[in-house]
């Protein structure tokens, strides 16, 4: 028995790359899948249901339990929909993976409004609508006297702590979702429920359409592939296990690469006891003024932000 037996789980954007990893591992945990992806571009475009029902069929020819889910995770109605297809067809909903995404890469001054707002449209409200309505079904459920032990798991980006290069939108998003994590934590903990974010690094559309992206895949099928989008699906099977304790932690991992983060800490404080004024402000907060987030190499798929 794997360590998400009896569990149900909806994944994202499940279809291809990231998402289709993180479905293959819950399934092969035991978990029952609600493999959701609209089957659209990689920039939003189109809907095609083949993609979803492809996974579950690998889940089913691998003695897994899935069923496909074609519905708009950025609709508020449909997401309803959504959640209520887990419970209709497995009984219960004990995690949540945001996953779904989408770009539309332009320099700032160069995006129109709506590039701007299909991106915040497909990662914020693609994570806020699911799980509004998951949250709201773990909470009847603790109030009506039900044991719930429930796992949110949202996909951050490093661009979200350190922004990259012709990425405005995504970037804004990314942060975004990392409030939106803490938000699930603070009002739904005492129901049973935990959040925690995920910055994946891997090669998947998404990554592979960054101008100046390159396949990686090493040649020798021998060697440790660190670009893998499967690398990172044990980290989702873990935080959606019952017995994991991580609630509110934010998550980076590449390859073998982990990386437990925090949001922005203090890093200088002063007070005066009086009103500042801007001379106080040359003289204390200049020589203090600290360096942006910097890349680190091992990170993939991102440009300019180092």
């Amino acid at each position: 028995m794997g360590r998400l037996t009896g569990r149900v789980a909806i994944v994202t954007g499940a279809g291809r790359g990231l998402g289709r990893e993180h479905a293959l591992k819950l399934a092969e945990e035991g978990a029952s899948v609600v493999v959701n992806d609209l089957g659209g571009s990689v920039h939003g475009d189109g809907a095609d249901a083949t993609a979803a029902e492809l996974v579950v069929k690998e889940i089913e020819e691998l003695g897994g339990q899935a069923i496909a889910s074609p519905h708009n995770v950025a609709n508020w109605a449909q997401a309803k929909e959504m959640i209520d297809l887990a419970v209709d067809t497995f009984g219960d909903l004990h995690v949540l993976v945001n996953n779904a995404g989408i770009l539309r890469d332009k320099t700032l001054a160069n995006m129109e409004e709506a590039e701007w707002d299909a991106v915040i449209n497909v990662h914020l409200k693609g994570h806020a609508a699911p799980t509004r309505h998951a949250v709201a079904y773990w909470k009847e459920r603790a109030k009506a006297g039900k044991d719930v032990n429930a796992s949110v798991i949202m996909t951050s980006s490093i661009a979200g702590l350190a922004g990259n290069f012709g990425q405005a939108n995504y970037s804004a998003v990314k942060i975004a979702v990392l409030a939106l994590s803490a938000v699930v934590n603070l009002e739904y903990g005492r129901y049973g429920v935990r959040a925690n974010a995920v910055s994946p690094g891997g090669r998947t559309r998404l990554s592979m359409a960054v101008p100046g992206a390159e396949d990686s895949t090493p040649a020798d099928p021998d060697v440790f592939d660190h670009s893998a989008p499967g690398n990172v699906s044990p980290l989702i099977a873990w935080l959606a296990a019952a017995d994991c304790p991580a609630a509110a932690q934010v998550f980076h991992i590449t390859g073998d690469h982990l990386v437990i983060s925090s949001m922005p800490p203090i890093v200088h404080e002063q007070e005066l006891g009086r009103k500042w004024t801007m001379d106080d402000l040359d003289e204390w907060v200049t020589p203090r003024l600290v360096s942006p987030l910097s890349v680190p190499d091992w990170v993939p798929g991102m440009r300019g932000a180092s």
